[in-house]
């Protein structure tokens, strides 16, 4: 309706005497959209005659009852205003607007200002006088008001009335902020006149009180924070001209001296000011520092200025006064508000990099003014540093935290060094004076320091040269104090705060230069004695001095005198960590944790400093003495192996630091060593070998350390005989033999010698020289050959280690070398040492020491007889093919006797038999007097072993060969287990194999060609081959086992403890003995492996558990890497035996046709009985090979077990960490053992291998169930030869079709299936498998599995359950393949997609997802990283399983499916089987997950297949089962990007949903039967409408959608015109409200000016209708609500034309809080307040809505749908309205009082909420 002619015509006739306009709110709202921006000025100019002529009408009176209809219209105007409207406009405003009386202006003067403040915007403009003069005329309205008689009177509260509301303007719109200046400018009081003495500075209102005049009481009155926040809003402005006119307002109006600021304002609006003023400087803008400085510093008195440029200062006296008086004034007023605005900046918790870098940037740019910088960064500085520590924690990413730390080292960088180290140093100060401390505090400036110290460049020559050394000094005098303190009060906490300052202090000495402490050393004529320092007198003057010096630094900064020189404080240094250390070395605390961080810190001072040769080596080496006192100390617990080397780093330290003649002459050296030395010697036993590398190493550097060349040797050798000395007929004992063994093995491997060191250790050239000049061959010599001279009594103990020893030692070529020098070695002859045994004695004056040569002439003849036949490829360099002969069996000298021999036997008694029975007696006898007794008799039986093997060997007669001697011999072998009698087991089965081979010679069985090895044992160990047997064409008799107490026997030596000494020998033995078990292999193989495997087992757990002690125990008498090697060969002999007959009797299976074959086990079957019976034959071949199997995966669990060893970090002996060179030796030599082991077994069975360790894996899977680490399975699959790709891959579709298909497969590549594994367990291992695997690999794996593929999609229903995976396993083929050169040919990767789209197809045609698409909407789970970490009883269905793997490949999917054809045909084949299924389920939208949606998002990047998704898109949009509250939870995430993705590609959405909108009407359905449910239909489809209209709002971008706006307008304000009664009715009202919402939160308010007229009218009508006694059958409570819910999203955004609107509906001005007395609320939601409160008789309500303004997330709604769906609806009113209607004035005055920004986001989902809550639908 056009404001023309024909209505001012109606005006006019209206009746005389009458000024009551009829439909004043419509004809407001028509006028009101005549002035919109986009109509011509004459239709502006037109409107604004009809607002004249109805002012003039309806009069003064009137038109102040009438404002709130006819001033929302006018209030925007003036801001788009052509020049030809302004006039008529502002005539307006001053003709009848100014005129009104103040009680009628007073509600609406904020929006008033916000209507005339753009006429001030520039003032040379035409209209800003008159806007100004109307601005005036309006501020005397409001301060005059009307007393009892009617006149006007001037009120005080009006002009602060006036004054809070212009404030309040600036506050709230940045738009109107130019005209606020403009303003302020010509009018606001100067606050600077009432200035406060100094001494009440910072008093507030409770204190001293200034009297004010009458206008700063006016502007800073009621509330002085207005005044406050709107400078701090004016300074934060983005424009710069507003920035600079606020802050001339600062200097001419509100010095910092001001009465106001220290009387009225509040100490935090005071720092909220300043922070506000210097933020400026982030601008980089020199008007606005310039204008900052001088509001800090003050007017500059002398200077003269003239356009306000300062002129010369008089005189230079002038101009410092000048500059005092300057500094003075900002110390007095400004310093300390201005630091405190810093500090809350820097304690602020916000996580954006900018905001937290701010203050240090601000920092940085107020050191430019010294004036100001030099007093507020003392200040600041380790406050700021504290907070980047801070930071370093809460930043959300690393990138975060480091663009705060490149702002904070740009702020370091300027501060100078002087102040960044006396405030370090000002923290540790205090306790290093003795002061008492809280220890917390002083940890966290510890920790401060070490950030600094990490993170920050600190290497300017003063710091270097200067700072530090000080700094180092006093951390050592902490360090010190502390370490006494801890003596008499341990604690953790003084341990933990000794180890920080020690590491500080270690780091800050890498840092210093050596120039630091002096290039002038002292003269070396000056004494010990006059050179030492009396420590505690020079402490606490180097205390002192060190204060003093920076408190001179701060008055002067060019001061720069210590009065300590560099030397002679460095000389203190090295005093207080030697009287630290040796302090504890004399208590006998050498373990302390920080002692080995004060003896680095004590080499880094020597190597820095030319004083240390000046110390009191006596005092010293007294200490450690004392301390070395303790490692000769013989306790069952052997000494702690870190005292050890913690005192040898402090002796190399002194080595190299102290004087060499005083060291070198020192008698208590020596004695020192050689306690060290016996301490070590207990740390090299086998049993223990968590610390042998380690202690070799000390060893070699005890060498070194000593001028003496024979000290190791000599020690060694007397520790050696020292241990025989308890041991009658013993020269050592074997303990100390084995330690000497791994002594010498490591000493001669890359172990031992390894040149990595801890922190402490030092490396010297005369380290190196000293062990090269001795050599380790040399100065082991002797104890070698006290060694060797073992080999001289076969039958003792020693000897059986000696000779086992020099059979598995790798370096027997060095020890018949160096005899062989020996031998040459003439001087050797001439000298004798204690210890050795007679044999080494040399003959003295003798000319040729004959005796000397014939000692190691035996000696090296020893060697040779008792070490197996590999000495020889050492002495001639020739390989033996009968090495693999154990060494127990002696050769047979005789052929066997001949058939008339034996048939000559009658029986008769003999010597030789009765000897034989004398010697199976002597067998049997036992002794319990004791050990001596018993050694005896162990040598008798020997003897009697050795008599009866001769006999045997050498006898032609049968009579040696009684049962009862083989009886008598296993039983004496038992008992020499349980004795523990080590040689008489080796002599007994020595025996026990000659008389095997004589009598059972018949039992060997001649399969025709010779063993086949298929497994082999360690290399250190010797080696095994096969038996001799007897020629092929002999004759063949039925095969004999031999006694079961033999097997018995065996399996007690194999598994006890006293048998593991010589477990070699069992072992060979054993293999000797399988031969003759041939037949009965299958029997005995299973308790064998058991035994093996427990037995393995116990030991490996004893050397993890060794490892993973404090203490180590060397009571053991066993080593147990060797006992497992032993073992695991022992293992690999009986498999491969049961595998070769195993094999054997498979190739001979199908060739069974005479009667005559065997049939048995035990030969005791007759010929032909099973002949017939073929299916009980391959039952028992079958019963075989399953325990053939079931030994395998026992083995190849434990070799897993092993390997897995190690690959884990938590493995590694934590409690001490400079172990690891023992653990890395251990651990590498098992798991290398144990993977030789499963590539052997590989090699024969690599399907049922490889299906164990896919257990393993999926072990692993499951919650780690198994125990392994992490990928162990994956990464060992890499490293086995047997296992590569090209062998694995086809293995594991071998296992597939197993359990699938398995009459496809030949009978040998088919699996037992004796593992718990699916078809889909094998699939996702696969898929793991390949993408573990390197891409190059593809290439020799390609052909397997294409054809592998090619086969699945002959027949895929037998895969139905695996075709997920093997899709996923397609798909990782060609993303690897397009990584290789191999990818680039288009052929393979056109047959793979070929492959691809068939695979996808066929995996929906047999388990199609629409056959069960009504799954549980509690299956909402989001991606998961691994899909297979879930157990398989939890796994969820095929088809999420599906789900899941296409949102995977369609990630990469333009990798795989290279061309766009088939990338198009892939999203239509998902669409149609996953999409639309789902969409269209019944279950629709509980059926809808994350991972759905994700794969539904992923179809959306596909541009090509647009047409598909599309369509899907718009189904699932325009279901009504969409709005539902389960999609909401999805809504933001998932379905609006979906969304924001369709309309873009289709803009016509938004129209084609608005023409949905039907118009209400009224016709032909008033009466009627279905007259009801059609209208509820109209109603639930226009809601539905309503709400997808909503939804794309808040799914678009930014004004997406502002084309549509005016439509959408006028579809709105025709859907407002419905009543209950019409068709769609009123009932949608609440869904328009939401759209309105949608609209202000994703439209800019520049579009919006045609909707706030509809807004303005709809609220009022909507929230009038709560009125008691108002028909609510049009505004129902849901839609009232609703309203409330659109009021209170207006308020909390705040567009600013609703600003000016907003009087209409809340009290927007300083009456929120102040109120006037008498004073009547006229916004409508406080007299409705009131008047709802005065009807329900009740001033405070049941409930509150939740939600005010937020400190963290901004400010939120009061009314949520939280808070509303927990009350029901008859009580709304009195729970929620009222209290929100009471609350929504006080909560926005707070808000903006707040200066906080509302939370979008909360705002967003209230909204999501609404529009899908599907309850609130008809």
């Amino acid at each position: 309706m056009w404001a023309d002619r024909p209505l001012c015509k109606a005006l006019q006739l209206h009746p005389p005497g009458t000024s009551d306009i009829p439909h004043k709110s419509l004809v407001a709202q028509r006028l009101s959209q005549c002035l919109n921006p986009a109509l011509p000025a004459g239709v502006h100019q037109e409107a604004l005659k009809v607002y004249t002529y109805i002012f003039s009408l309806i009069g003064k009176d009137g038109l102040g009852r009438d404002l709130p209809y006819y001033l929302p219209g006018l209030a925007p105007v003036l801001a788009f205003a052509s020049l030809l409207v302004k006039p008529p406009l502002l005539s307006l405003f001053d003709t009848f607007i100014v005129e009104l009386d103040a009680v009628d202006l007073r509600p609406a003067l904020k929006g008033i200002l916000l209507a005339l403040l753009p006429g001030l915007e520039e003032e040379s403009s035409e209209e800003f006088e008159r806007t100004h003069g109307i601005l005036e005329r309006l501020k005397s309205a409001i301060a005059f008001k009307k007393d009892d008689e009617e006149k006007d009177v001037h009120s005080t509260s009006g002009d602060q009335y006036f004054w809070q509301c212009l404030f309040l303007v600036a506050i709230t719109s940045k738009s109107r902020r130019q005209g606020v200046l403009a303003y302020l400018q010509r009018h606001l009081p100067r606050l600077g006149k009432a200035t406060t003495s100094p001494e009440l500075v910072g008093k507030t209102t409770e204190g001293y009180m200034p009297q004010l005049s009458y206008d700063v009481e006016a502007v800073t009155s009621p509330e002085p924070g207005l005044l406050i926040r709107c400078f701090a809003a004016g300074l934060s402005d983005d424009q710069l001209l507003v920035q600079r006119g606020f802050l001339d307002l600062l200097v001419t109006h509100l010095p910092l001296n001001s009465g106001v600021l220290h009387s009225k304002v509040p100490p935090g609006d005071h720092v909220r000011l300043v922070t506000a003023a210097v933020s400026v400087v982030a601008r980089r803008e020199m008007s606005l520092n310039r204008r900052l400085w001088t509001w800090f510093l003050g007017p500059n008195e002398l200077s003269e200025e003239k356009n306000g440029v300062p002129a010369t200062m008089e005189s230079v006296d002038g101009r410092d006064r000048a500059q005092g008086r300057r500094v003075k004034y900002f110390q007095q007023y400004g310093l300390d508000v201005l630091v405190q605005s810093i500090l809350n900046m820097l304690e602020s918790e916000t996580t954006v990099p900018v905001e937290k870098a701010r203050p240090l940037r601000i920092s940085l740019a107020l050191m430019d003014q010294w004036e100001i910088g030099g007093f507020v960064v003392p200040k600041i500085f380790l406050p700021a540093l504290r907070s980047v520590f801070r930071y370093q924690e809460a930043a959300p990413t690393s990138e975060a935290f480091d663009e705060v730390l490149r702002s904070a080292n740009v702020f370091l960088d300027g501060v100078e060094s002087g102040l960044i180290w006396d405030e370090i140093s000002n923290k540790l100060l205090r306790a290093t004076e003795m002061q008492i401390m809280e220890p917390r505090a002083f940890q966290d400036s510890l920790k401060l320091a070490l950030f600094v110290t990490r993170n920050f460049n600190l290497q300017e020559e003063e710091m270097l040269t200067r700072h530090m050394p000080l700094l180092v000094s006093s951390l050592v005098l902490k360090s010190k104090y502390l370490s006494n303190r801890s003596d008499s009060q341990p604690g953790e906490l003084g341990t933990e705060l000794v180890d920080q300052i020690l590491d500080l202090t270690g780091k800050l000495l890498d840092m210093i230069p050596g120039r630091a402490f002096g290039a002038q050393s002292l003269k070396a004529s000056t004494s010990v004695k006059d050179a030492n320092l009396n420590p505690e007198v020079d402490n606490k003057r180097f205390l002192v001095d060190m204060k003093m010096y920076y408190v001179n630094a701060r008055e002067n900064p060019k001061s720069d005198v210590f009065s300590i020189d560099n030397t002679t404080f460095a000389r203190l240094m090295l005093q207080n960590i030697i009287q630290v250390i040796t302090h504890e070395l004399r208590l006998g605390t050498a373990a302390r944790p920080f002692l080995e961080a004060e003896i680095s810190i004590l080499e880094k001072l020597c190597r820095r400093t030319s004083v240390a040769h000046l110390l009191d080596v006596t005092e010293i080496l007294s200490s450690v003495e004392h301390a070395s006192r303790l490692f000769t100390l013989k306790t069952r617990v052997p000494v702690c192996f870190k005292n050890i080397t913690i005192v040898l780093s402090f002796l190399e330290t002194l080595h190299i630091s102290l004087s060499p003649t005083s060291w070198l002459q020192d008698h208590r050296l020596r004695p020192i060593l050689s306690s060290m030395i016996a301490g070590l010697w207990s740390h090299l036993s086998p049993a223990s070998p968590k610390t042998n590398v380690e202690a070799v190493r000390c060893l070699w550097r005890i060498q070194s350390l000593s001028i003496d060349t024979k000290l190791v040797e000599s020690c060694i050798v007397a520790l050696m005989v020292e241990s025989g000395l308890d041991i009658a007929g013993q020269s050592m004992s074997t303990e100390s033999a084995r330690r000497f063994a791994t002594l010498w093995s490591h000493s001669n491997s890359g172990y031992g010698t390894h040149s990595r060191r801890s922190s402490v250790v030092l490396t010297t050239p005369k380290t190196a020289s000293t062990t090269t000049k001795a050599g380790k061959e040399h100065v082991l010599a002797r104890p070698l050959l006290l060694l060797l001279d073992s080999l001289e009594d076969p039958k003792g103990h020693i000897f059986t280690f000696t000779s086992g020893w020099l059979q598995s030692s790798a370096n027997i070529q060095v020890i018949l070398d160096l005899l062989q020098q020996m031998l040459q070695t003439k001087w050797l002859l001439q000298q004798e040492e204690p210890g050795m045994s007679t044999q080494t004695a040399a003959v003295q004056d003798s000319p040729v020491d004959l005796d000397g040569y014939m000692y190691y002439l035996r000696t090296l003849s020893n060697i040779i007889e008792y070490t197996p036949r590999e000495i020889w490829s050492s002495l001639l360099s020739q390989v033996n093919e009968s090495d693999a002969q154990p060494d127990f069996v002696v050769p047979n000298d005789r052929a066997y006797p001949s058939e008339r021999e034996q048939s000559a036997y009658t029986g008769v008694v003999t010597n030789q038999s009765r000897l034989t029975k004398i010697c199976v007696k002597l067998l049997a006898k036992r002794s319990e007097r004791g050990a001596n007794d018993m050694a005896k008799l162990s040598r008798i039986k020997q003897a009697a072993v050795s008599l009866l093997q001769e006999i045997i060997l050498r006898s032609s007669s049968l009579e040696v060969l009684d049962e009862e001697v083989e009886s008598s011999v296993i039983a004496a072998l038992s008992s020499s287990i349980r004795d523990a009698d080590h040689p008489l087991q080796v002599s007994l089965m020595s025996l026990l194999s000659v008389w095997l081979r004589r009598h059972r010679s018949e039992w060997t069985r001649n399969p025709g060609t010779s063993h086949r090895r298929i497994l082999s044992g360690d290399h250190n160990s010797q080696r095994t081959s096969s038996i001799e047997r007897p020629d092929k064409d002999g004759p063949r008799t039925l095969p004999a086992s031999p006694p079961s107490s033999l097997l018995d026997c065996l399996l007690e030596g194999l598994g006890s403890g006293g048998s593991q000494p010589v477990l070699h020998h069992w072992i060979r033995f054993l293999n000797f003995c399988l031969p003759y078990y041939n037949s009965v292999i299958f029997q005995i193989l299973m308790p064998l492996v058991e035994r093996f495997v427990e037995t393995v087992g116990s030991v490996f757990e004893d050397l993890q558990a060794t490892f993973k002690q404090e203490n180590v125990q060397t009571t053991a008498a066993i080593a147990p890497v060797n006992t497992m090697v032993e073992l695991l060969n022992g293992i690999e002999q009986i498999l491969a035996r049961a595998h070769d007959r195993l094999i054997e009797d498979e190739s001979t299976q199908t060739s069974l046709k005479s009667p005559e074959q065997v049939q048995g086990f035990f030969g005791n079957m007759v010929s032909g009985v099973f002949a017939s019976d073929g299916q009980r034959t391959r039952s028992a071949m079958a019963n075989n090979r399953l325990t053939v199997i079931l030994c395998f995966k026992d083995v190849v669990r434990l070799c897993l077990r092993i390997w897995s060893w190690g690959a884990d970090s938590s493995e590694l002996p934590l409690h001490d960490p400079t172990l690891s060179g023992s653990f890395n030796y251990t651990s590498l030599r098992l798991r290398n053992r144990a993977r030789r082991v499963l590539e052997h077994m590989f090699a024969a069975e690599s399907l049922e291998c490889l299906e164990t360790l896919i257990e393993a894996w999926y072990g692993t899977r499951k919650r780690n169930k198994s125990g392994l680490p992490s990928g162990v399975v994956l990464n060992l699959l890499h490293v086995l030869d047997g296992s590569r790709p090209r062998n694995t891959i086809p293995a594991i579709f071998n296992a597939l079709y197993s359990r699938t298909i398995p009459d496809a497969l030949d009978p040998d590549r088919k699996s037992t299936l004796t593992s718990e594994l699916l078809d889909t367990d094998l699939a996702r291992f696969l898929v793991e498998y390949t993408r573990s695997l390197e891409d190059d690999a593809m290439d020799e794996i390609w052909g397997d599995c294409i054809a592998f593929l090619k086969d699945v999609l002959t027949n895929p229903l037998p895969h139905r359950q695996s075709l997920p995976k093997l899709l996923e396993f397609a798909a990782l083929l060609g993303a690897k393949v397009d990584n290789t050169n191999f990818g680039e040919n288009r052929k393979r990767r056109k047959e793979l997609g070929d492959l691809f789209l068939r695979q996808l197809a066929a995996t929906f045609t047999t388990t199609p997802l629409h056959f069960n698409t009504e799954y549980s909407s509690a299956r909402t789970q989001k991606l998961p990283d691994d899909p297979l970490q879930a157990d398989r009883s939890q796994s969820t269905p095929a088809e999420d399983d599906v789900i899941v793997l296409l949102a995977t490949i369609f990630q990469d999917i333009s990798t795989i499916l290279v061309d766009s054809d088939r990338i198009v045909a892939a999203a239509n084949t998902i669409s149609a089987q996953v999409i639309v299924p789902t969409i269209r389920a019944k279950s629709f939208p509980q059926n809808v997950t994350s991972i759905f949606l994700d794969l539904f998002g992923l179809l959306t990047r596909i541009p090509e297949a647009s047409k598909g998704w599309k369509r899907d898109i718009g189904d699932a949009f325009n279901d009504p089962r969409l709005f539902c509250r389960h999609t909401h939870g999805l809504a933001s995430s998932r379905w609006l990007p979906l969304i924001r993705q369709w309309i873009i590609l289709d803009k016509d959405r938004m129209a084609d949903l608005v023409s949905r909108l039907p118009s209400p009407t009224s016709a032909g359905i008033m009466f009627g039967v279905g007259a009801s449910s059609a209208r509820l239909e109209a109603d639930r489809k226009a809601q539905l409408n309503l709400r997808r209209v909503a939804t794309l709002l808040l799914a678009a971008t930014g004004d997406s959608f502002v084309e549509n706006i005016g439509a959408i307008q006028d579809k709105m304000a025709d859907l407002l015109t419905a009543t209950a009664a019409s068709s769609p009715s009123s009932a949608i009202r609440a869904e328009i409200y939401m759209v309105l919402r949608a609209i202000i939160l994703k439209v800019a308010p520049i579009h919006l000016s045609l909707l706030w007229p509809l807004v303005t009218k709809e609220l009022q009508e909507a929230i009038s209708s709560l009125y008691p006694g108002r028909n609510r059958d049009k505004y129902n409570m849901h839609c009232v609500v609703h309203a409330c819910k659109l009021l209170d999203t207006l308020v909390l955004v705040g567009p600013e034309d609703f600003q000016m609107r907003q009087w209409l509906f809340i009290t927007d001005t300083i009456d929120a809080v102040y109120r006037p007395q008498g004073l009547e609320p006229r916004a409508l939601v406080d007299e409705l307040a009131e008047d709802l409160d005065a009807n329900a008789g009740i001033s405070q309500s049941a409930a509150t809505p939740a939600h005010g303004p937020s400190q963290t997330g901004g400010r939120k709604p009061l009314l949520t749908t939280e808070v509303l769906q927990s009350i029901r609806n008859e009580d709304l009113l009195d729970c929620v309205i009222r209290p929100f209607l009471r609350q929504l004035s006080i909560n926005a005055f707070e808000g903006t009082y707040s200066m906080t920004s509302f939370d979008w986001q909360a705002c967003h989902e209230d909204l999501l909420l609404d529009i899908f809550d599907e309850k609130s639908l008809v």
